[in-house]
């Protein structure tokens, strides 16, 4: 039989005189009631007396008995208050004795009642289901509570507070409050280690059950997270992005709010079982992006050490303030250490993203000027990390970058946008940029045809301004960055044109219409001839991938060819000359006919062999 002792009252502050003998009696009296009276409810739900009713095997907080259960709970504190007398006034009677007995009896029965609410309601009671209400709110649902039985509610404010409320949140509010009003009988009675212990199993079985449905692997240590492929290794991290925002934001947080109303009697022990609960799984939770930072980095890796950093920053102000204890200390240390952890890899892998760069080792040149796979490979991976610009200020604030000189103006953003300017992370992706294009310049000069080369450089910096015009890069790089390189753009284009198409242009004659002799005449037809011929042969198999550049090149081309082409052919090469023969020999294109022939120009299909009179693009049969 476990004792129970009762501190006794404090002494006041004046003296008083003894009790009478008649006080006594009548206060022997009423404990004595007390007891009967706890008596008569406690053994009738006594479900290990021999000869209990069937009642004993019912549950004493359902709808059914809810004026039982509060006659229960009544003569509990009833007991409780004669135990108190006995103890200061009769210590060594059978009546004490008796009450103890009862009071033993009372609490498993309380015991159980707390587990099976627990069991009963499992599916209320989890997180989203009370924690939208704070801790203070304790409306009187279709199951009524008992944590205050000295207090009776309005039934008309009781009625309006349940109509505000969906059903699933009123039962597991209801819910709350019976293992609340059960919490404080059983503390009050001296067996808070036993309430506490049932509260401590069955949750932490809940957050532990919970976790492993989230995906949260409690077995996966550094040695296995370092041994696991990549491609299984980012399944598992994407689990835990989801994870970790659904147990820090919703399933911790319920559980603080669940710990807190329950053992509202007593915050220490509602902090002690939170801690209890929900250290371990959050320890876990915690300990797996601190072990994947200590995977080996390489950039392909970078995207996802991002993700989970930023989930970890995000979510740094709500773990702080939940696991704020002593005792959790160990939880927060290992959050920050994952943050520093990850921010290193990151700085590694940007530096070795760099370097890659640096030392492309891609010798050959890409058919007919493209787009070149480093190119597409850099812009695609730098216009995703400027997707991540708030995290990677924190990872790069402190981490100054090393240039072998100082960078060209054009590096720049837009003068009047300091911010842009001073900003690490715009400065350091920028400068990844320039190295890129710096690579570019020296695979251009791998084209035999000059021409060529200024093609290539005006396809791949379109494409660069194309993917800093789509994505966040603009708002880092500035304006001014854009409109710079765009004008460099048209500065590729323009030296492709001039040299690319030199030999057409100089095979014309410097004034179309000034007077020359025939043989001059027949000698610019035969040179255009063959220079068109040459260059559009050649150029076809040549490609700008950009639709809006390939049409601008293209009448860039057409108003510097077609005008002076056609004023020399209707000089020289029109119907009033068809009688000389010659002319149906040596004059194969209409001006028309170039236009034509445009069509196909910078598509890379290089399906035309040639561009003789037998073409279909309507020629003359020469």
């Amino acid at each position: 039989m476990k004792a129970i002792f009762f501190k006794s009252s404090p002494s006041p502050t004046r003296m008083t005189p003894p009790a009478s003998p008649l006080h006594l009696t009548f206060s022997e009296s009423l404990m004595e009631e007390n007891i009967e009276a706890a008596e008569l409810i406690i053994t009738k739900w006594d479900s290990s007396s021999d000869n209990h009713s069937s009642s004993s095997n019912a549950s004493l907080f359902s709808d059914d008995n809810r004026e039982e259960a509060k006659q229960y709970l009544s003569s509990v504190k009833g007991l409780q208050k004669a135990m108190q007398y006995l103890v200061s006034h009769q210590a060594s009677s059978e009546m004490l004795v008796r009450a103890q007995a009862l009071m033993q009896t009372a609490m498993k029965r309380l015991e159980k009642e707390f587990y099976q609410i627990f069991k009963s309601f499992r599916f209320y009671l989890d997180p989203e289901s009370f924690s939208a209400h704070s801790s203070s709110s304790r409306p009187s649902a279709s199951r009524s509570s008992f944590s205050d039985l000295e207090e009776d509610e309005s039934e008309n404010e009781s009625r309006d507070e349940n109509d505000s409320i969906p059903g699933a949140q009123r039962v597991s509010l209801a819910a709350v409050e019976d293992l609340r009003a059960i919490a404080e009988a059983m503390i009050k009675a001296g067996y808070a280690k036993e309430c506490i212990k049932i509260y401590k199993i069955i949750r932490k079985s809940f957050v532990d059950e919970a976790l492993h449905g989230l995906g949260v692997d409690r077995t996966l240590n550094l040695q296995k997270v370092q041994k696991m492929d990549w491609e299984v290794l980012e399944v598992k991290i994407r689990n835990w992005l989801h994870a970790v925002k659904v147990a820090v934001k919703t399933m911790f947080p319920g559980e603080r709010i669940l710990s807190d109303q329950v053992f509202s009697i007593s915050p220490a022990m509602g902090e002690s079982c939170f801690v209890e609960i929900s250290k371990e799984g959050a320890l876990a939770l915690f300990e797996f992006p601190e072990n994947v930072a200590k995977c080996k980095k390489t950039p392909e890796k970078m995207f996802r050490f991002l993700d989970l950093y930023e989930a970890v920053s995000n979510l740094w102000p709500e773990v702080e303030s939940m696991f704020n204890s002593e005792s959790t200390s160990t939880l927060r240390s290992t959050a920050v250490n994952s943050l520093i952890n990850l921010g290193d890899a990151v700085r590694t892998m940007l530096t070795s993203f760099e370097t890659a760069i640096q030392k492309d080792p891609s010798k050959s040149t890409v058919p007919g000027g493209g787009i070149h796979p480093l190119t597409r490979y850099v812009m695609n991976y730098i216009s995703f990390l400027a997707d991540y610009t708030e995290v990677l200020s924190d990872i790069v604030a402190d981490w100054p970058l090393m240039i072998p000189s100082p960078l060209p103006e054009p590096f720049f953003g837009s003068p009047d946008n300091e911010e842009s300017i001073s900003s690490p992370v715009s400065v350091r992706l920028a400068w990844l940029i320039l190295l890129m294009l710096c690579k570019l310049d020296g695979k251009a000069a791998m084209y035999k045809d000059v021409s060529l080369s200024y093609l290539f450089l005006a396809n791949n910096l379109q494409y660069v301004v194309g993917k800093v015009r789509q994505s966040n890069l603009k708002i880092l790089l500035g304006d001014e960055w854009v409109t710079k390189h765009e004008l460099k753009v048209k500065q590729y284009c323009s030296n492709y044109e001039r040299m690319g198409w030199s030999k057409v242009l100089a095979s014309l004659p410097e004034n179309p219409t000034a007077e020359i002799p025939v043989d001059q005449v027949k000698d610019h037809f035969r040179n255009f001839n063959l220079a068109f011929e040459e260059t559009y042969t050649k150029q076809t198999s040549w490609v700008v991938p950009d639709p809006g550049l390939r049409d601008d090149i293209k009448i860039s081309l057409a108003r510097r060819i077609v005008p002076i082409y056609k004023e020399f052919y209707e000089t020289y090469g029109g119907m009033h000359l068809r009688k000389e023969m010659w002319v149906e020999s040596l004059v194969r294109y209409t001006p028309d006919d170039l236009g034509n022939y445009w069509s196909d120009l910078l598509n890379g299909s290089g399906s035309s062999g040639s561009v003789s009179s037998s073409s279909s693009r309507g020629g003359r049969s020469g």
